[in-house]
């Protein structure tokens, strides 16, 4: 099947609207409370792999719905707009999407992770266990 655009693609042009923080510069706000730091990943990949200590974790197939205030599903965490909400993923491609969807419903104080959770784990960042339910 040919596609009219492809995943790589998509991710590009989301990267080329979106504000990338770097890893080393999430890691020294950490504790300063700029950031909301914002876990896409699946539930599995939390629990097998844990997550950055205080991520919110907002499953990417309800983020813009979580976001929305209008919307039944909408969780009060977004609501905070002097925060900058950072969302991640694994490798920084769902991320990116995500960050682009949300800026596109006009919230303007997002960003996602240079490089995702692989990136952070990699560059020494904390993590915490993803406790079971």
């Amino acid at each position: 099947m040919d596609m009219k655009i492809s995943a790589e693609q998509l991710v590009a042009r989301a990267n080329a609207e979106i504000v990338t923080i770097p890893v080393k510069e999430a890691m020294a706000a950490q504790d300063s409370g700029r950031f909301v730091m914002v876990d896409l990943r699946d539930i599995r990949e939390l629990t097998r792999e844990g997550q950055i200590p205080g991520a919110v974790h907002a499953p990417r197939g309800m983020l813009e719905f979580w976001v929305d205030p209008d919307c039944i599903y909408h969780r009060a965490v977004f609501a905070q707009p002097d925060k900058t909400f950072v969302f991640y993923c694994a490798s920084a491609w769902r991320s990116a999407l995500a960050a682009k969807a949300i800026q596109d419903m006009g919230m303007e104080n997002v960003a996602h992770l240079q490089g995702g959770f692989s990136a952070w784990k990699q560059q020494g960042g904390p993590v915490e266990e993803k406790k079971k339910r």
